[in-house]
């Protein structure tokens, strides 16, 4: 980037502390604004940039939107995902450089609204599928290319979300379809783009199945209460959020309820709960290769299982990331700890296997790092704002596109009970 760059961030909830903090950062760019309806977000993260030495943002509302892409050359979107092309499309007709958190959005008719922008007026947009600059899976991506187990013909891909984190889903605005599009599309949505990554192919032909079967007022966990703060029952329940023990949900959320009204720790058991929270799905390749995928949003444990299949072999990746969900770390600490900052105490390992063919098994030596999503976070930082060679590409509106190609085609796979078939290349 340039020494000149002014930046934006809209939206400033919890994830846009990541970027916030990051541009404040680097002496090359200047954050000269945030932009969201509730001030008292926008006054949270006005403190983090002061508290780093730099001079406040200026606080803009929606509604000034159009008059802030004046004053940047670099907007950064961190909204709910449903309103993401609200933002994106008028920061691209203003010349600007945009990047989104992931997913690009949420539907296909704002994908292709998206899509159609940059070819119209050639900006260019970043998604921020941060799990590419994770070197546990950078290291997969290099041995693939290099041929370690041949040509790939199938993938199995397991990905586990504790009672802790995968609960966090179902208390916050992502238990809306309306505003996440589901896990298939919010969560699951890295997962594809990496797979997508990996075998440098598209997407074809998903089938899927899901349904909500854990969480929602069904449970046989399910208690009375209709959200944590408050309330006595709350107290005594595993799956409860207390946003008054933790500094940065008290003060982004609790503290901000009285200007928009919005409820960050609503019961994971009790109504309203339009999403899934198991689902299986069935990718087939433009390349012929084929993928399993399932995830699963109420695990004991939290990590993912990837395997390989290959015409010289047999590549598996195995990642723990918490060994047990301990109800005392994360989301419900005091420390201010939050899921993706730093590895918890009870976090495990990372392995690749490759299996060849006719010969032992052996394994990979692989860099772990435990911060930022296994270090991706500052990696991909560092790809986006600084004017040093990444060894990894950043994800571009295409490859956010065949990601959500996927998450999308799931869940009306999952309405239909039919399997979809995707457009050609002009989908991408």
């Amino acid at each position: 980037m340039s020494c000149s760059s002014r930046a934006a961030i809209v939206g400033t909830g919890l994830r846009a502390q990541l970027f916030t903090q990051a541009l404040a950062r680097r002496e090359h760019v200047d954050l000269v604004a945030l932009c969201d309806p509730n001030r008292t977000r926008m006054t949270v993260h006005n403190r983090l940039i002061t508290e780093l030495g730099r001079p406040p943002a200026a606080m803009a509302r929606p509604e000034e939107y159009s008059g802030l892409l004046k004053e940047v050359d670099t907007v950064v979107v961190t909204t709910v995902d449903a309103l993401h092309d609200a933002y994106i499309v008028p920061a691209l007709e203003a010349g600007c450089r945009v990047i989104t958190e992931k997913p690009m959005t949420t539907d296909a008719a704002c994908c292709r609204r998206i899509l159609d922008t940059v070819d119209r007026t050639g900006s260019g947009l970043t998604v921020a599928f941060n799990y590419r600059f994770n070197p546990v899976h950078e290291r997969v991506h290099q041995l693939l290319r290099a041929g370690e187990i041949g040509e790939v013909l199938s993938v199995h891909f397991e990905w586990l979300l504790d009672v802790r984190h995968g609960a966090d889903y179902f208390r916050r605005w992502h238990r809306s379809r309306a505003n996440s599009g589901g896990l298939m599309v919010h969560k699951s949505g890295h997962h594809f783009d990496l797979v997508n990554w990996w075998l440098d192919s598209v997407p074809r032909r998903v089938y899927g199945q899901g349904r909500l079967a854990f969480y929602g007022r069904g449970s046989a966990y399910a208690r009375g209460y209709e959200r944590a703060h408050g309330s006595p029952e709350a107290a005594s329940d595993p799956f409860a959020l207390d946003l008054a023990a933790n500094d940065q949900l008290r003060e982004l959320y609790l503290n901000a309820e009285h200007e928009d009204g919005y409820v960050r720790d609503l019961n994971v058991f009790g109504d309203g709960i339009t999403i899934e929270d198991d689902m299986a799905v069935l990718v087939t390749y433009a390349s012929g290769a084929t993928m399993t995928y399932h995830l699963t949003a109420y695990s004991p444990w939290e990590g993912y299982r990837v395997m390989f299949n290959g015409t010289r072999g047999r590549m598996e990746l195995e990642v723990e990331e918490t060994q047990w969900a301990d109800p005392g770390t994360g989301v419900t600490a005091g420390s201010g700890a939050l899921h993706g900052d730093v590895a918890p105490p009870n976090s495990g390992g990372a392995r690749i296997r490759v299996r060849p063919l006719w010969a032992p098994p052996r394994d990979i030596p692989v860099t772990v790092v435990h911060e930022g999503h296994g270090g991706a976070d500052q990696r991909m930082l560092a790809a986006m704002f600084d004017d040093v060679p990444s060894p990894v590409e950043l994800a571009n509106e295409r490859d956010g596109a065949r990601a959500l190609a996927i998450g999308l085609a799931a869940n009306e796979s999952f309405a239909t009970g039919e399997p979809i078939t995707l457009p050609g290349e002009g989908h991408d």
